[in-house]
C-alpha cells in the first residue's frame, strides 16, 4: 500500500507512558507511590502553596516594594541582523510588512529593530521603528538610506 497523508505517525519518543502509581509492590511504584514515608507531601491533598517557606516570613513579604518600575510600559523589539536583509533586491523598501512577508519577524504588533550583524550587500531603504548606530552606518555605506 502506498504512503498517503493518512499514515501520520508520531516521532519516536514523542509520547511516554503514564507512570502508574499505587498498584502494589510488583509495579515498583506501589505502597507509598513514590511519595516517601509520612510528612506533609505524602498526605492526600498535601503540599504547600507557591512561595511558602515553612512558616518563615516569605521573601515576597520580606522585601519592600518601593519606587517606580517601568516594566509594565517596556517596549519589546523583534530584532533583525543586517545580513538577513540580503534577501531583498537592490532598491527595495524594508519595513515591518516586508519583513513579515519574508518571515524575518513574527507577530505584526511587535516593534522592529535592525542590528549590525554581518555584512549588507544591497542598497535598501529601511523604514522600521529603530536602527542601531552600527547598522545605520552600514546601510548608508552600502548606498541605502534609513528612515527610522
Amino acid at each position: 500500500m502506498s504512503s498517503s497523508s493518512f499514515d501520520i505517525r508520531r516521532p519516536a519518543g514523542a509520547t511516554r507512558h503514564k507512570k502508574i502509581l499505587g498498584r502494589g509492590p510488583g509495579s515498583g511504584h506501589g505502597s507509598t507511590a513514590g511519595k516517601g514515608d509520612k510528612g506533609q507531601n505524602a498526605r492526600a491533598g498535601g503540599g504547600v502553596r507557591v512561595g511558602f517557606e515553612g512558616g518563615q516570613m516569605p521573601l515576597f513579604r520580606r522585601v519592600a516594594r518601593r519606587g517606580f518600575s517601568n516594566y509594565p510600559f517596556r517596549k519589546e523589539y523583534a530584532t533583525v541582523k543586517l545580513e538577513k536583509l540580503n534577501v531583498f533586491a537592490d532598491g527595495e523598501v524594508v519595513d515591518r510588512a516586508s519583513l513579515l512577508a519574508r518571515g524575518l519577524v513574527r507577530g505584526s504588533d511587535r516593534l522592529v529593530k535592525i542590528l549590525a550583524g554581518g555584512k549588507l550587500e544591497r542598497k535598501l531603504t529601511v523604514r522600521v521603528d529603530k536602527v542601531s548606530a552600527g547598522a545605520r552606518s552600514a546601510i548608508e555605506a552600502a548606498g541605502g538610506s534609513v528612515e527610522a
